[in-house]
């Protein structure tokens, strides 16, 4: 059966010009969605960020992350989340961290656009319990729930696929090599969207977009 697990690609470029070039590329390797990691930008003003997106004129996730999640912000909060504020009328998605204010969240939300709320762990996974716990606060507050951690073993990584299996509107990640799989299994799952990378990878664990495509049309019985 077809998968309905949309494949996303990050862009995270230092200028406009790169950020185009790199996200054109990565729809041509076959992305459904360019995740605009609008954090990598030396300059990431909101004009320079809007005339990304309607260059590129496709799909797209507007991420500004910040440094405690593994982003390069390095402006105020205030800032970051103007910024998104800013090009909302043009994504189809936002992400927004679970640590966010929960009025910037809502302020986001106000604009209609569709909200990916993100927690991430690059050290652990926790317990089952807390995982579940962090998921239904993130779909409480948004669209889709995202929890993405690092594994220290195997059973780490069946935390996730638990999750997936559980869990709808949700997007779950085991990050690093160890969990690099359960990016596949994702679509397994009918999970909303997944990661892959388009040049180079810009988290632990990315397969390249072709790499994931042609595991997509694998069929499992699971």
């Amino acid at each position: 059966m077809y998968s309905q697990t949309k494949i996303a690609i990050p862009v995270l470029e230092k200028n406009k010009e790169k950020a185009i070039e790199v996200a054109n590329d990565c729809i041509d390797k076959g992305a459904d969605m360019i995740e605009l990691r609008i954090d990598g930008l030396e300059n990431p003003e909101s004009k320079i960020v809007k005339e990304i997106i309607d260059e590129v004129n496709f799909p797209i996730i507007a991420t500004n992350r910040i440094k405690s999640e593994g982003g390069y912000f390095k402006g105020s909060e205030e800032e970051r989340i103007k910024i998104l504020l800013d090009c909302a009328h043009k994504i189809d998605y936002v992400d927004i961290e679970l640590q966010s204010s929960d009025k910037y969240i809502e302020e986001l939300k106000n604009t209609g656009v569709k909200t990916i709320i993100s927690y991430h762990d690059f050290e652990k996974t926790p317990e089952l319990d807390e995982i579940f716990y962090i998921v239904k606060k993130e779909k409480e507050l948004g669209d889709i729930a995202k929890v993405a951690f690092m594994p220290n073993d195997l059973d780490d990584t069946i935390k996730i696929l638990a999750i997936l299996s559980h869990c709808k509107n949700t997007i779950a990640i085991s990050m690093g090599e160890l969990g690099s799989y359960t990016r596949i299994m994702a679509s397994k799952f009918n999970s909303p969207i997944t990661f892959a990378a388009g040049r180079d990878p810009t988290a632990p664990g990315q397969i390249d977009i072709e790499t994931m495509k042609s595991l997509f049309n694998i069929d499992l019985d699971i």
